[in-house]
Formats: C-alpha cells, sequence, structure tokens
C-alpha cells in the first residue's frame, strides 16, 4: 500500500502539472478562432473591467465561454466513466459506452430530429433531451437484462450492452433511412460536436458532472481494492455488488448527459484513463481525478482543433477523438496480445 506523504506528493505533482495544462487548454480555446481574443481581455472580463468590447464579450461569454466549459465537462465525464468501468471489470479494453447509452441516446436523438418531437423539458432543445431519456432507457434495460438474483455478472453485462447497443443502432439505422431532409442534422449529431454548446446545455451536465466527479472519488478506495480479484475484495469487506451497481449507475449518468450535450465522442473514455495510468500508476485515488483534469484538456484542445484547422469549415470532434484513439486501441490490442503469448 502506498503511503499517505507519498500519495499526496504524487497527486500534487501529477494533479498540478494536469491542472496547468487545462488552464492553458481552457485560454487556448477562449483566445483561438476566427476571430482573435486578447489574453489582456480574458483577464479583463475575469476582474470585471466595463471596457471589453461588446463583441468580445459576446465571443467570450456567449460562443466560446460555454463550448469550452462543456468540452471540460464532457471529457472529464467520459474519462471517470472509463476509469470506473475499467476498474470494475480489471479491462483496460473497458468503454463508458458498452453498457449501450451511447446506442440508446443515438436512438433518443434520431427520434427527436426524424420525428420533430417536442421536447419534454421547456428550457431545453429536444435533441439533447431525447437523447438523454434514450439513454437512460438503454442503461436500465442492459441492467434488468444482465442482473441476476441482485448481483451483476460482468460477462452477461457485457452481453446485454452489445444486444441492446446492436438493436439501438439497427433502429437508427432504420429511422435515417426515413430522414430525407434530417438525414444531415442526424448523421452530424452522431458524429459528435460541441458546436451546438449553449448556456442550456451547461447547465443540463453540470450537476450530473459535479455528483458523478464526487461519487467516483469516493468509490476509488473500494476499486483499489477490487483490482486485488473479487475474491481478495470480499475476503477485505468490499460488497462487490454494490461497487458494481454503484460505478455503473453513476458512469451510465455521466455518460448519458455527456452523449446527450455533445453527440457520441468515441474512444475518449477508453484510452485517456490507460495513457494517465500509465504516468501516475493504478492507484485510484490519482488516477480518477487526474484522469478528469487530463480528458477535459484533450477535448477543449482537440475541439480547438476541429474548429481552427479546416477553417471556415468545422469538424466533428468526434471524428478526430476517433482518428486518435482508434491507432491507440490498435497499439493496446497488439500489446496485450504480446503479452499473452
Amino acid at each position: 500500500m502506498i503511503r499517505r506523504s507519498s500519495l499526496s506528493k504524487r497527486f500534487l505533482v501529477f494533479g498540478g502539472i494536469a491542472a496547468v495544462v487545462l488552464m492553458a487548454a481552457i485560454i487556448l480555446g477562449l483566445t483561438i478562432g476566427s476571430a482573435e481574443v486578447p489574453l489582456r481581455d480574458i483577464f479583463g472580463m475575469l476582474s470585471g473591467k466595463a471596457d471589453i468590447s461588446p463583441t468580445v464579450r459576446t465571443i467570450v461569454m456567449e460562443l466560446r465561454g460555454p463550448r469550452v466549459l462543456l468540452g471540460l465537462m464532457v471529457g472529464a465525464n467520459l474519462a471517470l466513466a472509463g476509469c470506473g468501468f475499467q476498474g470494475i471489470m480489471r479491462n483496460p479494453l473497458a468503454d463508458p459506452y458498452i453498457v449501450g447509452t451511447s446506442a440508446g441516446a443515438s436512438l433518443g436523438a434520431t427520434l427527436a430530429i426524424v420525428l420533430h418531437l417536442p421536447t419534454p423539458v421547456a428550457w431545453a432543445s429536444p435533441i439533447p433531451a431525447f437523447a438523454f431519456l434514450g439513454a437512460l432507457g438503454a442503461m436500465l434495460l442492459v441492467y434488468r437484462l444482465s442482473a441476476i438474483g441482485g448481483s451483476v455478472p460482468m460477462e452477461t453485462f457485457l452481453l446485454a450492452g452489445v444486444v441492446v447497443g446492436s438493436f439501438a443502432g439497427a433502429m437508427v439505422s432504420f429511422l435515417m433511412t426515413l430522414a430525407d431532409r434530417d438525414l444531415y442534422s442526424v448523421i452530424t449529431w452522431l458524429m459528435g460536436s460541441l458546436s451546438q454548446a449553449d448556456s442550456s446545455m451547461v447547465i443540463l451536465v453540470l450537476p450530473y458532472t459535479a455528483v458523478g466527479v464526487i461519487a467516483m472519488i469516493c468509490l476509488a478506495p473500494a476499486l483499489n481494492i477490487i483490482s486485488m480479484g473479487e475474491e481478495s475484495a470480499s475476503s477485505l469487506g468490499v460488497d462487490i455488488e454494490k461497487l458494481k451497481i454503484s460505478v455503473i449507475i453513476v458512469g451510465s449518468l455521466i455518460t448519458a448527459a455527456s452523449v446527450a450535450a455533445a453527440g457520441i465522442i468515441g474512444f475518449l473514455g477508453l484510452f485517456i484513463p490507460h495513457i494517465v495510468r500509465m504516468v501516475t500508476g493504478p492507484d485510484h485515488r490519482i488516477l480518477l481525478p487526474i484522469a478528469a483534469l487530463v480528458g477535459a484538456s484533450f477535448l477543449i484542445l482537440t475541439d480547438l482543433a476541429a474548429r481552427t484547422l479546416f477553417a471556415p469549415r468545422e469538424l466533428p470532434v468526434g471524428v478526430l477523438t476517433a482518428l486518435i484513439g482508434a491507432p491507440f486501441f490498435f497499439w493496446l490490442l497488439h500489446r496485450r496480445r504480446r503479452q499473452m503469448q
């Protein structure tokens, strides 16, 4: 077991570096774009100066600010969910989308777009609202299919996630054949983007991010123990099934909120936890908060690249995360295969 003083030092070192990178990513996200915003104007707004140009205020407060905040929360959520699922499954290839939340969210969003459904919440857009409902529905269905006598076997859980995800994906494909003029909107949402970020989406995701971060960090000691094996964890007093259900619920909810707001942003929850684990080690007390910071920084910077590389055309940020994550996934599979030989 790592001594508390050593743990604190490592956390301060890695946490300090990750926090500095996140602050740099936020500043870059606010200042760089089609219209350059001087850094002094950013600090001027933070200090309450009144002589800031209204145009600059609009760009920062209404356009880039919500986008950066949403990227911060979505990136942190997906990284945390990835850490949690990899922890309970003791498998670095686990991903927050394996529980079917992304497929359920895709089905909900596609229904809202194709059928022009009204929003169930007065101040929210119908697309994220129905995406969130679809994600929750998929999560509940996967849990009901996988639960056996109050326990959740991981093999059954994975199989249920695959089945529900495949069915929801088939329904999305069917609806896309009926989309006609709405097909572009469906495809754009499915590829993942922060371009629709506004204050209502930030408000939608914020409570889930806050609760998810606190809950996952509180589960860190138990995740450390279960990494030694379920039998060892049970002998040390850990309620294995309660831990699994807690991680599944928290991870699914923060993933659902993130997918509802930003669409499908794949691979982030797979490779960010793995990269951070290689640097910080497997201790979840350090891994979880650092992965959240790194995930937030990564998505902010990836979104910045998505909107500036081919300006004025904007790439879906989910495409860039896949282009970065897929080669890493192939490398990880190759590495595991060599270790098993």
